[in-house]
């Protein structure tokens, strides 16, 4: 039962308690699996980093003096798989980082970093856990909305309190 959308895509994603937030719009590819399985396929735009001094961060490129202003050049690949009781979220395809996050509610899940490695070996994956407070998803036939609320967490330090927002438009 393999069938595909193109839809226009707004994914969201900000912390409730630190200065950090994200927000993609862009088209990408509903790949229906079964009955309530789906894969969702999308292209982000890069990163676009600032350096100031020896300070690397990630900032609004409006803002920024246009001479201090890096971006990578690799696009990166979001593949979600999305179903009403677990979320899968990949990003793969950067240079500079990629990861997985897997939720489903009231239950820790995991979240795993793989960060650039100046060295020939494969680097080792930074595992964090996340548990997660609320997964919603609404849509009759595909779908259209999911919120996913979550707490990340390194051992016993809470690394933040997050929501994820997802708006599949028809």
């Amino acid at each position: 039962m393999l069938t595909h959308h193109r839809k226009p895509v707004c994914l969201s994603m900000i912390s409730t308690d630190l200065p950090v937030w994200s927000v993609v719009e862009t088209s990408g590819t509903l790949y229906q699996k079964d009955t309530d399985r789906f894969h969702l396929l999308l292209t982000a735009p890069p990163l676009i980093t600032c350096e100031v001094g020896n300070l690397l961060t990630s900032e609004d490129p409006q803002t920024l003096p246009k001479k201090h202003i890096h971006t990578p050049s690799s696009p990166r690949i979001l593949w979600l798989e999305i179903s009403p009781y677990r979320i899968t979220m990949t990003m793969q395809g950067n240079t500079q980082v990629s990861y997985r996050h897997s939720w489903e509610q009231g239950v820790y899940g995991v979240s795993r970093y793989w960060l650039p490695n100046e060295c020939l070996q494969p680097s080792k994956p930074i595992r964090l856990r996340n548990f997660t407070n609320l997964l919603h998803l609404t849509g009759k036939n595909i779908p259209e909305h999911l919120r996913i609320e979550y707490e990340l967490w390194s051992e016993k330090l809470q690394l933040g309190r997050y929501i994820l927002n997802l708006e599949i438009h028809h």
